[in-house]
């Protein structure tokens, strides 16, 4: 199954360091996630100024509470960054 998640970062002052704080070690779990099939392409979502405001991940898990697990492991949730999180159940084109 695969699922879209939406994940908007808090927006106090500290939010962009506690970003970049936990980016690589957020980084090395998608790398593995993609090995492992789960992690299908993803993405910063971006201000008007160019600055990371969020993510989007494109997943592929059996089911929802699977997804749900491996977010709640995430470096970005473990550091406090992600304050939304909003997720969709998708049916991606394959080509």
């Amino acid at each position: 199954m695969d699922f879209l998640v939406i994940a908007y970062d808090h927006t106090d002052e500290g939010a962009l360091g506690r970003r970049l704080l936990a980016r690589d070690a957020h980084l090395e779990v998608a790398k593995k996630l993609k090995e492992e099939g789960h992690f299908i392409n993803g993405g910063a979502i971006l201000d008007k100024n160019g600055k990371m405001i969020g993510s989007t991940l494109y997943m592929r898990f059996e089911n929802k509470k699977e997804l749900q697990k491996c977010l709640e492991n995430d470096p970005y949730i473990k550091g406090d960054v992600w304050e939304k999180i909003e997720v969709k159940k998708i049916k991606l084109v394959n080509f």
